[in-house]
């Protein structure tokens, strides 16, 4: 008989009738009588196979208990390291997973820790299955550990204990790895998260990689009318009821609480929906449901001290994403201290951590994108679209794709620029340009992304923030209270027996307790469930009782959300009305600045302004430093900048690139060079362009050419076309590289690496007598506009610009290019100050090119004929001068830098733009007797003055007198400099 059209009204289920290939029966096929006796047969027969279920998960449950260290880790593996062996105790653990036999580890490849959250729960659910965050670090070959803990915490643990536990455990993981490339990938899940982020703002030099998963560190964000959690401390009058429960546990908090608290989130799933699914499916679920109860039911105890720091300082108090936390040896945890890869993975569909107390912490520690580059931080964020919470770390379908991705790109993460950046994955399909540069079917890039986007996706709301700075002054209150006056009777009612009693009759625990082998009745349904399962008949999806039976399931689910939302309405209202009150908010202590902001930026200390303004000065010293290796490195910063996003297959072709050609070249050494070039680019782009030709007048014509033809793969090995700005990027790079190339091919000499055994430069001591051959101006960075150089397209120089107003004493010290006044150093009374230094100076010379000054008379000018040459011609002199100090600051002067006294303190340095004169002036200080140094000789081990010119004195103090100081070419040696001797 055909099949009614009614039969696809509920999907079938796993029955083995399905399974094997059975017809549907029709809705008519049976009459009313039938129908009704199959399906009464059926649902006998499931009610006796869900008792058993029952039966076997209250077993479950018991031999769980009385396991020593129980977890519910999918693979094998062995303790390394325990935190109850160390001088402060703690129950945490380290244990190495076992590979599979199938499964070869590479030293070479950073270890992965995964550390599992303590939030009622126990250990292991970041290894639950196969395909999770454990199974897809093993099986790509890295070497993998677990944090894990016993059920009971030791007397008198802490927080700040489990912190420094965990320290010593990533100790431990990088001693026994020498030879891995980089430090090790933390994984934090939920709660593990904000413990592994105050470690890292604690010891970030410990730290790799940081992959947060559903981790909360914004406890006050959330989205109205979705996320009423974050309601809950205050319509309870905060933080005294945690206490209370603690004092009634004698001093242990039972982390069965903190479990029904996320069960009542969704009352549709906990009383109903997932107990029902196990009745309708018991022949397929069976399996699965034991598996995650196994996890779900295995409670965990915290000391009541732990708890309440806890609540107090993050659920409440909201005080680690604004650094207000010190720990007690005076710590601050700043999470602006980290500085490693922050990557952050949240969804929308997680109603426990939803993406605005994923990503808040942002929003709360930075107000713009240029102080996240000034602190040096990666953040590296994907937001799923639907799965929950449990499933960001437990479903194989996340592991798959985004876990395999984070995975396999860990290194491209740890080498990305400064930044925040939006993990995008896709699918590989057949016609994907370059599928062999990636591994599975996904491919992944990463797109540059500003603060103000991620705050979007906050959406902070400043009187929604007032309101919860009122719960916590009103928390702190009635925790006082409660200590003064409650707390003593409490603690003296409660004594061990007491609190062991309510431990047991707690709701969660007695539903696996009343139902195991210890009940009488547990035996006899043991026995009808063996004889059910051989004599099962299963009732057909389209039997007419079973479709009502999925309709009345979908109806009480349905009503069960209906009174969830209307909940979570009142709760919304009642605390958005009770706390944004001007009375409650004036009793707190809010009133008497109303509109003074209710969470503070925790600020900028200036030992860290000097940091970044030396580190800034440092780079633009450095812009014309380097080699051919800096060179490619830029100009794949300075396109990809243009494309906005990095393709995983850029990397990989990288990363073929150095096994073949540079393989002594370690993976953080690349990560410092990406980085300085990147901050390079970002604080003067025009400068760092402009001083390419000299990374590449050490290199030779073949290596240009190579290098080149590399770089330009690697941009393009996304296949995709690129953009009208990289493109014409792309080009600039090209025509500087083959101009390098030519000149290289012209000029030999000028092709070969320096000697390691001569301090300078090749480049550098051509410089002393003549400009450097073919380093004219080229077509890509001057224009035949009256002899002046047009400026490429500059940026906003947006690090320097966000330290403009830290320099003290008005100095231009965000501004690129600009020359700083540095105070002369005096010797003695009659010392005269120094000429102004450009910025190229601040970095120290590698060799000594003379004596210092000091030890002469004051220098003055003097009207010899070589000074009033330099005079008559400046403009003569300067290009021999500022190529000099752009090759190597710190030479020995020239005849130019000796004639030319620099007037101004705004000249541009040297290092950053070639000479705006054609090479072809004469320049009088260009005679060979007068320039000829005396370093230029390779054996001499110091460098000396250069000759007087004839018919002068040869005295030092005569030289002094007639070539007073210049900003082109500083007479103060690197040790003077350096020891302020």
């Amino acid at each position: 008989m055909p099949t009614s059209p009614r039969a696809s009204v509920r999907a079938p289920t796993n029955t083995p009738s399905q399974a094997q290939g059975t017809p549907l029966t029709s809705l008519f096929s049976l009459t009313p009588w039938s129908a009704a006796m199959t399906y009464a047969v059926d649902a006998w027969q499931r009610s006796v196979l869900y008792a058993d279920v029952m039966r076997q998960r209250g077993n479950q449950y018991q031999e769980h208990l009385a396991q020593q260290e129980p977890n519910v880790l999918s693979m094998q593996s062995e303790i390394i390291a325990r935190g109850n062996t160390l001088p402060r105790p703690v129950n945490y653990m380290l244990s190495r997973i076992i590979p599979p036999a199938d499964v070869i580890i590479d030293p070479r490849k950073r270890p992965f820790v995964v550390v599992d959250p303590r939030a009622g729960h126990g250990p292991g659910i970041g290894g639950f299955k196969p395909e999770s965050e454990l199974g897809v670090a093993i099986r790509a070959g890295h070497p993998c550990y677990f944090v894990g803990f016993l059920p009971d915490p030791e007397p008198g643990q802490t927080v700040e204990d489990v912190m420094r536990a965990e320290a010593f455990f990533l100790e431990t993981v990088i001693a026994r790895h020498p030879d891995a490339e980089g430090k090790p990938v933390v994984i934090g899940n939920c709660q593990a998260g904000w413990q592994v982020m105050m470690t890292a703002a604690m010891r970030p030099e410990l730290f790799g990689p940081i992959i947060l998963a559903g981790a909360p560190l914004s406890y006050w964000a959330g989205w109205r009318g979705m996320n009423p959690m974050r309601y809950l401390g205050g319509l309870l009058g905060g933080s005294w009821l945690t206490a209370l429960t603690s004092d009634m546990g004698d001093g242990k908090f039972d982390g069965a609480w903190l479990v029904r608290n996320f069960e009542f989130l969704n009352p549709a799933n906990t009383l109903w929906d997932k107990q029902y699914n196990l009745y309708a499916n018991v022949d397929t679920e069976t399996e699965r449901y034991l598996g995650f109860e196994k996890w779900w039911g295995g409670h965990v105890y915290l000391n009541g001290d732990e708890i309440q720091y806890i609540v107090d300082n993050l659920f409440v108090g909201n005080r680690l994403s604004t650094a207000d936390l010190v720990t007690t040896d005076g710590i601050r945890l700043d999470l602006r201290n980290i500085q490693s890869p922050i990557i952050v993975f949240c969804s929308r569909g997680d109603n426990i951590t939803p993406p605005p107390q994923a990503l808040g912490w942002l929003t709360d520690v930075y107000q713009n994108d240029e102080e996240i580059r000034a602190h040096g931080q990666t953040i590296v964020y994907a937001v799923h679209e639907s799965i929950g919470h449990l499933g960001i770390f437990v479903s194989g379908s996340v592991a798959r794709k985004e876990h395999q991705e984070f995975t396999s790109n860990i290194d491209l993460i740890d080498v990305l620029p400064t930044g925040i950046y939006e993990a995008i994955i896709r699918d590989k399909k057949s016609d994907t340009p370059n599928a062999d540069l990636t591994e599975g079917p996904y491919i992944a890039s990463f797109e540059r992304r500003k603060l103000d986007q991620v705050r979007k996706i906050i959406e902070p709301i400043q009187e929604d923030d007032r309101r919860f700075a009122t719960v916590a002054r009103m928390s702190e209150i009635n925790l006082g209270l409660y200590r003064r006056f409650l707390q003593p009777w409490v603690q003296l009612w409660a004594t061990p027996t007491v609190a062991e009693t309510l431990r047991v009759l707690h709701p969660l625990r007695l539903q696996y307790e009343a139902f195991s082998d210890k009940n009488p009745l547990a035996e006899s349904t043991a026995k009808l469930a063996e004889k059910v399962r051989e004599e099962r008949v299963p009732v057909a999806a389209d039997n007419i009782f079973r479709v009502w039976q999925e309709i009345l399931s979908r109806s009480i689910s349905s009503g069960l959300d209906i009174w969830r939302v209307t909940r979570d309405d009142i709760v919304e209202q009642m605390f958005m009305t009770i706390y944004g009150s001007p009375l409650a908010q004036t009793l707190a202590g809010l009133g008497a600045h109303p509109e003074a902001p209710s969470r503070k930026h925790p600020g900028v200390s200036p030992e860290h302004r000097d940091f970044v303004k030396n580190t800034l000065a440092g780079l633009r010293a450095q812009v014309s430093r380097g080699g051919l290796r800096e060179a490619c490195i830029r100009m794949l910063v300075y396109v990809g900048h243009g494309e906005g996003a990095i393709d995983e297959r850029n990397f990989n072709l990288i990363r073929r690139l150095r096994v073949d050609h540079d393989k002594s070249m370690t993976l953080e050494r690349f990560k410092e060079m990406v980085r300085e070039q990147a901050l390079m680019m970002m604080l003067d782009m025009q400068a760092a362009i402009q001083s390419m030709p000299i990374l590449l007048s050490q290199a030779s014509e073949a290596n240009i050419r190579q290098a080149l033809e590399q770089m330009i793969r690697v941009v393009t090995a996304a296949g995709d076309k690129l953009g009208d700005t990289s493109q014409a990027r792309l080009e600039e790079m090209r025509a500087i590289f083959e101009s390098a190339a030519d000149r290289a091919a012209r000029f030999p000499i000028l092709g070969a690496t320096a000697p390691a055994a001569n301090p300078q430069s090749r480049v550098a001591q051509a410089t002393e007598t003549q400009p450097i051959p073919g380093l004219e101006p080229a077509p890509w960075a001057t224009a035949k506009s009256g002899g002046k150089q047009v400026a490429l397209p500059d940026p906003k120089p947006e690090l320097g610009a966000a330290l403009d107003d830290a320099a003290p004493d008005g100095s231009p010290a965000g501004k690129p290019g600009a020359a700083r006044k540095t105070p002369a150093k005096r010797t003695g009374a009659s010392a005269a100050p120094a000429a102004p230094r450009p910025a190229a100076s601040a970095t120290p010379a590698p060799v000594a090119p003379a004596k210092p000054a000091a030890a002469a008379p004051a220098a003055k000018p003097a009207a010899s004929p070589a000074s009033g040459t330099a005079a008559a011609a400046p403009a003569a002199a300067k290009p021999a001068a500022s190529t000099a100090a752009a090759t190597k600051p710190g030479a020995v002067k020239t005849a130019a830098s000796k004639a030319a006294p620099a007037k101004s303190a705004t000249a541009k340095p040297a290092a950053v733009t070639p000479a705006a004169k054609p090479v072809g002036a004469k320049p009088a200080v260009t005679k060979p007797a007068e320039t000829k140094p005396a370093e230029a000789k390779p054996a001499a081990p110091a460098a000396k003055p250069a000759p007087p010119a004839a018919g002068k004195p040869a005295s030092k103090a005569a030289a002094a007198k007639r070539a007073p100081r210049t900003a082109a070419a500083p007479r103060r040696s690197p040790r003077s400099k350096a020891s302020g001797k």
